[in-house]
């Protein structure tokens, strides 16, 4: 499957912190599926290399059958930067991925290493660039090169961004289809994002609208997502303060298969 680069915006996981681990707890009670626990860690060390981030960052999360998702994060020199990826199902590697990314005065260039194995000849290998024509457009392409016994084949993609003040907009165009994401900062407190894709080989196309609504003062983050399939969804995060717990309340609406499904979490950490 094709990646979607460049993403609609970028969230960075790196906060700086006293290189003091960072623990949490969730516990799942559900009707819909098995309920259990997970236990997440956090790790940032003491390597600054700006006044909000800090490496290496380790981030970890186990549940109650032993499965395991985790992210190593490490900024090497100021240009490159390197992450790797391990997810577990029990005992058993499912899923492990290396990314390397450089950042020159005005491009990026990024490779990344799906799931290879030698002995079986087979996994991903997605290699992308992006090259700023201005201060506002950037262009690049993207090619993912996939191989398993009996198959192989590449795909090729356009890559185009355009940042303004407040919004960012992307465009990716490919064999498989094209893909274009809107992101627009209104102010502090409200976001709102727009993504369309079509699909080609599938021939379906699929446009969805989200917003969040941040209340700091009232501790409260506010998403929802609607999409042209009628599929709506939306949460609800309250931090209750001063204990360290998180109450979030989620809904989901599918019109066509009029199935209904809410829930809630409360996150200890």
């Amino acid at each position: 499957m094709v990646q979607k680069v460049p993403k609609l915006k970028h969230m960075s996981l790196v906060r700086l912190c006293n290189c003091v681990p960072q623990v949490n707890h969730t516990v799942t009670l559900s009707t819909l599926a098995e309920s259990g626990y997970r236990f997440g860690a956090t790790y940032v060390g003491s390597k600054q290399t700006g006044t909000a981030e800090s490496f290496p960052v380790i981030v970890g999360d186990m549940d109650n059958t032993g499965s395991l998702n985790s992210q190593v994060i490490h900024q090497l020199t100021t240009a490159l930067r390197t992450k790797i990826a391990i997810q577990t199902q029990q005992q058993k590697f499912v899923n492990w991925q290396c990314d390397l990314e450089y950042r020159g005065v005005d491009f990026t260039s990024a490779v990344t290493l799906g799931n290879p194995d030698i002995l079986a000849g087979s996994g991903i290998l997605v290699a992308h660039y992006l090259q700023s024509i201005t201060p506002a457009l950037a262009l690049g392409g993207e090619l993912v090169y996939h191989q398993r016994p009996g198959e192989q084949g590449a795909v090729t993609s356009l890559i185009g961004r355009y940042t303004g003040d407040n919004y960012i907009a992307t465009l990716t165009l490919g064999g498989a289809g094209a893909h274009a994401t809107y992101y627009h900062k209104a102010n502090d407190q409200l976001q709102l994002g727009v993504e369309f894709e079509a699909n080609t080989r599938m021939q379906e196309t699929t446009t969805s609208i989200g917003y969040q609504v941040d209340l700091p003062k009232a501790n409260l983050l506010f998403k929802g997502t609607v999409d042209s399939n009628w599929m709506v969804g939306a949460t609800l995060e309250k931090k209750l303060l001063p204990l360290p717990l998180t109450l979030a309340l989620g809904a989901f609406l599918n019109q066509r298969k009029h199935k209904f499904q809410c829930g809630f979490s409360v996150t200890i950490g």
